[in-house]
């Protein structure tokens, strides 16, 4: 494609952004930027959402690694609506009964200062990861389409997509998103569909014919029963429906969306409709994986090195201009619709959690946020390009299984908060949530020497977290014997 279309197309979107941010952030306040008001439409967050939990790693990796895995990832999203049901009836009347800005808070109320401080750490380091992975992908492609045609270098990339992010978020915050989402969810989805039109129209077959070549595809199957295999049904729909639960939540960044809408009622509908639209789109682009494979075959096509690299080289090299256009449209939708909720999040955690904002002066609040707004667009911007040198993998399964590290803690502190009544040792629990990681680790990385060709997946992250909720029972054992002998002295 041509570079100067391309830096159009990316002018024109980035312009209705910009004027959306404008119109939604007319006299909003520090309140507006964390919570909306309260005052978003529930059907309005359940379709942004889409957009925003699919992300750049689904919009381009879940395709390329069809050709690893199959359809076995769907196993994963069929874990991920049983989550969906647990938020939808256990966390969000807690959140709402609760009135939160920051979900954290409620580990203030129920374990204390030490458990509220390092949920807070564990979010905003998940998140940083987490959002640096999905944005890597947007830049990558943004690098290949049009930068490395100047010779521009990759951390001047990253830097113009940052910037670009940051300059729609900063006044308007999670009220400028929950509508932004909207806009970048229908790109995403209309990319997906008019690229599987596109390869229809080139494959030379009737539509039964091509609907058959991809559902009797080897590369459509979804079921692993293998026990070692790190695909297997069980392993991954837990995994699925754990992770879902940590990483929506238990996730400041998709639950602040949640906690917008206008009470506990349209909160749950939001939920219910929104994980219908979810798994549905994960059916077009695990097909899309397929269609992609089976073009490449019949046209004689090497395959890319990374399976990441797949559908941007078949889009902006194969399919023609309108393709490539929805395409670029799509992976800049979905990487940006995760990365700026992700920034506002990490934001609006570190103004409650850390700076305790609310204690603040008006005035000062709003520096405050500013500063921090900015600061966390820098570290983001160090932890791409730090990545860009040591990512040798798909980075739907890194930002998986990082995730399994770093959010195993929270599942821990929640899970013991809300399935037992007992008072952990508060100041015990940085150490358990440093140690619990740390072990998962070391398991995980001679699981197959230890367990007789046992290997772990994504359900690395249910290890993490029952290692947490033990620690936590056995030093709640420990505080109750401690304060019993305060007492009895």
């Amino acid at each position: 494609m041509n570079p100067l279309l391309i830096l159009l197309i990316i002018t024109l979107y980035f312009t209705l952004l910009i004027s959306i941010s404008w119109l939604t952030s007319k006299k909003s306040d520090n309140l507006t930027f964390f919570t909306a008001n309260r005052k978003s439409p529930w059907y309005l967050v359940a379709f942004g959402m889409v957009g925003a939990s699919l992300s750049g790693v689904t919009f381009i990796s879940v395709p390329g690694e069809v050709g690893n895995t199959a359809w076995t990832y769907l196993q994963f999203v069929v874990g991920n609506l049983a989550g969906y049901t647990v938020i939808a009836f256990v966390l969000i009347p807690l959140f709402y009964r609760m009135q939160l800005i920051s979900i954290y808070e409620y580990l203030k109320e129920r374990l204390g200062w030490y458990s509220y401080k390092t949920g807070a750490f564990y979010f905003i380091i998940s998140q940083t990861i987490g959002a640096s992975f999905r944005l890597f992908l947007a830049a990558n492609v943004l690098q290949l389409a049009f930068f490395d045609a100047y010779n521009v270098p990759f951390f001047v990339t990253v830097i113009v997509t940052l910037a670009l992010i940051w300059l729609y978020t900063h006044r308007g915050g999670i009220k400028t998103i929950v509508w932004t989402d909207t806009l970048q969810t229908s790109f995403m989805l209309l990319a997906v569909t008019i690229t599987l039109f596109v390869i229809y129209q080139q494959s030379d077959r009737s539509m039964a014919e091509w609907v058959a070549s991809i559902s009797e595809n080897r590369l459509s199957q979804v079921v692993e029963w293998d026990w070692r295999s790190d695909r297997n049904f069980f392993k991954l729909f837990l995994a699925g429906m754990f992770i879902t639960i940590v990483m929506n939540g238990l996730d400041q960044n998709v639950m602040q969306k949640n906690l917008t809408c206008r009470n506990e009622k349209e909160a749950k509908k939001n939920i219910f409709w929104f994980s219908i639209t979810f798994f549905i789109a994960n059916l077009f682009f695990l097909a899309l994986g397929v269609a992609l494979y089976v073009y490449a075959d019949d046209a004689g096509i090497s395959l890319p090195h990374r399976s990441d690299d797949l559908y941007p080289m078949l889009a902006l090299e194969y399919f023609g201009m309108a393709a490539g256009i929805t395409f670029l449209l799509g992976i800049i939708a979905a990487a940006y619709s995760s990365a700026d909720s992700a920034l506002t999040a990490l934001t609006t955690s570190f103004c409650v959690d850390i700076l305790n904002i609310k204690n603040m002066a008006p005035e000062r609040q709003t520096l405050s946020r500013k500063w921090v707004h900015i600061v966390f667009t820098i570290i983001i911007f160090l932890v791409i390009v730090v990545f860009r040198e040591i990512n040798n993998q798909s980075v739907v399964s890194s930002v998986f299984k990082a995730a399994g590290f770093t959010y195993g803690p929270l599942l821990g502190l929640f899970a013991f908060g809300l399935l037992t009544r007992r008072k952990a040792n508060d100041k015990w629990v940085l150490f358990i949530c440093l140690l619990a990681p740390l072990t998962s680790f070391l398991i995980d990385f001679n699981s197959e020497i230890w367990f007789w060709g046992y290997k772990f997946g994504f359900e690395i992250l249910l290890l993490n977290g029952l290692l947490t909720f033990a620690a936590l029972v056995f030093s709640s054992y420990f505080n109750n014997n401690l304060n019993q002998t305060k007492i009895n002295t």
